[in-house]
């Protein structure tokens, strides 16, 4: 007995899958909100700031040409290897807290990341010119490409090929941005901004912030493999 199925005779399986993952997904991203709250309570050892963090960690590490900014927004921090600049927003910018910290030092590594030529970070620098061309124009190829499934699947197959970019690209992320907490931990632990007690609680916040790109990526693939699928049923 074949499975019930939906549009274009996609198995309704697909599509409690895909509910469960932004289920996931809208969960992981309640959860780190709620302990980046928590943790935003804690204070650092010695009161450092994000931007204190940020200048010394990079500082430390024989970094001089780095800008720390502030930005607008919440969970906004990100590091600019075009400019050159970390990214931190007001909350973390200011805040002298574990979790302000934890997101500094993060952001200080992809820094770290850039200077020693890490080389997931260089091979998602390289992708980004070419996934921003894929997300650009994927799901108006890929909408017109299960519209004329049965008559021009080569649309279809472009879809697919666009958005395999675009997934690639997301799992290459998952290192670059593990690698960046991992450099944060120690660097954290290593110079006393956390403190026995207050450093599992860095951990945990980091941790939390890389689920929300595991998620991503599995997202990511689960649609290509969906898309896959359309263009493998397609009357010939």
């Amino acid at each position: 007995m074949e499975p019930e199925t939906t549009m274009m005779g996609t198995p309704i399986i697909y599509w409690i899958f895909f509910i469960g993952i932004a289920l996931v997904s809208w969960l992981i991203s309640a959860n780190l909100k709620r302990k980046f709250a928590q943790y935003s309570k804690i204070p650092t050892e010695k009161g450092l700031t994000g931007k204190d963090v940020a200048v010394k960690m990079l500082h430390d590490q024989d970094i001089y040409d780095v800008t720390v900014e502030c930005v607008e927004g919440q969970l906004t921090d990100h590091y600019n290897p075009q400019t050159k600049t970390v990214n931190l927003s007001k909350g973390v910018y200011y805040g002298a807290n574990v979790a302000a910290a934890a997101v500094a030092a993060h952001e200080c590594g992809h820094a770290v990341q850039h200077q020693t030529a890490y080389v997931w970070l260089t091979m998602r620098s390289t992708l980004v010119p070419v996934v921003s061309f894929a997300s650009k124009w994927v799901m108006w190829v890929i909408l017109g490409g299960m519209f004329m499934v049965n008559t021009f699947p080569q649309l279809l197959l472009a879809g697919i090929v666009l958005f395999g970019l675009t997934t690639l690209f997301s799992f290459i992320t998952l290192p670059v941005e593990i690698n960046a907490s991992q450099r944060a931990l120690v660097w954290l632990e290593d110079h006393e901004v956390t403190s026995p007690s207050s450093h599992p609680k860095a951990k945990d916040a980091l941790r939390s912030a890389a689920y929300t790109y595991v998620v991503a990526a599995l997202s990511s693939l689960a649609t290509l493999l969906y898309y896959v699928a359309i263009y493998m049923g397609r009357r010939d």
